[in-house]
């Protein structure tokens, strides 16, 4: 284990606070699937693991769905811009409000690429 590589990919996820609030930190026995946990916390120890483990191409299906629009923002911010700085990341979301923020867009109807480019043209 890299502590400063784990303790970026904590704080890059918003998992800091979590990991205070459990009774032995990043000890505590998580059960089975995860029961003890929300489904943001889930998502959030996920995308923590992924972004640990640097890989140069990272695939996020949703990473915000689960979570609230502070910390969504948080988790684009910290972690898809900041953390992943870099890599290619392709990103799958409904959360609008990222768009601008993207080099491209890729917009899918049906299975097929209906629009595709900048931010700017779509």
């Amino acid at each position: 284990m890299e502590p400063g590589r784990y303790n970026a990919a904590i704080k890059a996820c918003a998992l800091d606070k979590d990991m205070n609030g459990f009774g032995h930190g990043d000890l505590t026995e998580i059960g089975q699937r995860g029961i003890n946990l929300s489904g943001g916390q889930k998502q959030r120890i996920q995308l923590s693991r992924a972004v640990y483990a640097g890989a140069d191409v990272y695939l996020l299906n949703d990473p915000f769905s689960a979570v609230d629009a502070h910390t969504a923002g948080i988790l684009f911010h910290k972690c898809v811009e900041d953390a992943l700085k870099g890599k290619t990341v392709i990103l799958v979301t409904h959360q609008v409000e990222f768009l601008s923020e993207v080099d491209q867009i890729l917009v899918m109807e049906e299975g097929r690429i209906t629009q595709l480019g900048p931010p700017t043209s779509a």
